[in-house]
This record gives C-alpha cells, structure tokens and sequence, in this order.
C-alpha cells in the first residue's frame, strides 16, 4: 500500500470509496504457481495441451508447461480481493478492460499483484455509491509483468455519521 492510501486506512483496510485518491498503489503477497495448480485448473476450465501436458509437442514449443491466462487472472484478483482492500465497501464489478497477458506463467513462479487507483467517481445518481477504477499488475519473481488490465470496481461510499436531533 503506498503511504497516502496507509495515512488513511483504518485498521483492517476499512476503506471505503471515499478513501480512494488517484495514485495509491496497493500491492499483495507472493503466491508461488505450482505445477499441478497449473494443470487442475486447465483441465476444468481451459482444457490446451501446452496447460496441461508436459510431453505434448506444443508444450516443448512453447517451452514448457505455462499457466492458462485465465488461471493467471484468477490468481491476480483473488490476490487482490484476499488481501481485504475493498472488504468494507465492495459491491459488484461491472467488468475489466485492457486484458493483456504479456508473458508466460511458469511453474514455480512466484506472483505478487500490484493494484493503482485510476480514479474514484461519485455516483451522480445514487449518493450512497461510487465507481473505483484501478489499474492491475502481476509481476513474476524476476519482476517482469505478466499480466495487466483495468477493472472497475464499484464501491459504497463511507456512511454519513448520524446527527443527534437538537
């Protein structure tokens, strides 16, 4: 987290959008892929030899088994989520853009997400609410990027204190 966001962050990262200004950076602990990891998810869920087979052709082409990029994308904000930044406030996403995977995921490779505020909008039409843009980043062990995007994030906005009648 970088020191603006930590000026202003209660214990237990009870932040709301208010709390958000462009520029904080947030960043998770390493989470290292492991082999069957990589090999698990991709046979549920994006079943390609070179995610699942060592021995395939295409596997020793490409240069050895490599992580589905959606496994990688599930790593980055499950990251991100775990590490309980928006546990006060989180609504709902209306979904990311700017999806890029830029370099393969290797097993044994260690990720750690680093998440910027882009900005942080007021709803014009419901006061109680708010649109967070953010910008994420993976980087691997060697600090090489292997996965960024763009996420909206819709956040509640911090209560208004109750004023005792006079």
């Amino acid at each position: 987290m970088s020191d603006a966001a930590r000026a202003r962050a209660l214990p237990g990262y009870d932040l709301w959008l208010d709390d958000f200004k462009p520029g904080d950076a947030f960043e998770t602990e390493g989470l290292t892929v492991t082999e069957s990891m990589i090999i698990d998810f991709s046979l549920q869920w994006d079943p390609q030899s070179s995610h699942m087979n060592v021995h395939a052709k295409r596997t020793e082409m490409l240069g050895g088994l490599m992580a589905s990029g959606f496994l990688t994308l599930c790593i980055t904000f499950r990251s991100f989520l775990g590490s309980g930044i928006l546990d006060a406030s989180n609504l709902a996403s209306p979904g990311f853009d700017k999806l890029r995977w830029l370099k393969p995921v290797r097993p044994g490779d260690t990720l750690r997400v680093v998440s910027r505020v882009i900005s942080a909008t007021p709803s014009r039409s419901k006061p109680d609410r708010g649109a967070l843009l953010m910008s994420h980043e993976t980087y691997n062990q060697n600090g090489e990027m292997v996965l960024s995007c763009e996420c909206a994030h819709f956040l509640r906005r911090r209560p208004m204190p109750v004023r005792a009648a006079p």
